[in-house]
């Protein structure tokens, strides 16, 4: 991944391309106009019909032909020295090119990496941090759990007693009925022995008064 901010190189620039291209097309032309120049003179020498400027004639022709054929060969050669030092450079430019993209390559991928890092140790603190508030909360519910059946124990004990002194009052109020009844009973009682202690107490202070009469009779 390259940045906004890098170029690609260019291999080979259009100026020494053209330059190129301009010396090419003029050896090319000059062995052309020497070919050209072979074939004017044999067709001289053969329209003059003599033997000496005929041969004179093809001599210089081979000669032009083979300095054609050498400017061509001179140039295929440069050409192709030429396509492999574009090559090269070609190839140079490319590979410079890949280690540039390669280092900007690394170094996003090292961003990268430390961001997640970051990121990483960041969700694995808030980790930590809901793990404690997790484990406070476990305590809470289990202090909050513990003292509920506290309380619900005490509530069956506070239960029970009530029932053992609801028991205890029912006791205490039949007992009171009963006493009551008792108490009725013995006032009953009462009144009849005051009644007969009356009786008797009268029969006797009568008796007592027939005594007393009769001591005087």
């Amino acid at each position: 991944m390259s940045s906004p901010g890098v170029t690609p190189v260019t291999p080979v620039t259009d100026a020494s391309e053209r330059s190129r291209r301009r010396q090419r097309s003029a050896r090319l032309s000059v062995a052309t106009a020497l070919l050209g120049l072979a074939v004017l003179v044999v067709a001289g020498a053969a329209a003059a019909g003599a033997v000496l400027p005929l041969v004179l004639a093809g001599a210089a022709a081979v000669v032009l032909g083979a300095a054609a054929t050498r400017i061509t060969y001179a140039e295929l050669v440069q050409s192709r020295r030429d396509a492999n030092r574009d090559r090269a450079e070609q190839a140079q430019a490319y590979r410079r090119l890949a280690e540039t993209r390669s280092s900007e390559h690394a170094d996003d991928l090292d961003r990268a990496v430390a961001r997640l890092s970051v990121e990483i140790a960041e969700r694995e603190q808030s980790l930590r941090d809901l793990e404690g508030a997790l484990a406070t909360v476990q305590r809470q519910a289990a202090d909050a759990q513990r003292g509920l059946t506290a309380a619900n124990r005490r509530a069956d004990e506070l239960e029970a007693e009530g029932r053992i002194l609801v028991a205890s009052l029912d006791a205490a109020e039949e007992r009171a009925s009963t006493a009551i009844v008792r108490l009725a009973e013995l006032e009953q009682e009462l009144d009849v022995l005051r009644a007969e202690l009356d009786t008797v107490t009268a029969a006797w202070h009568a008796a007592e008064a027939r005594l007393g009469q009769r001591k005087h009779a």
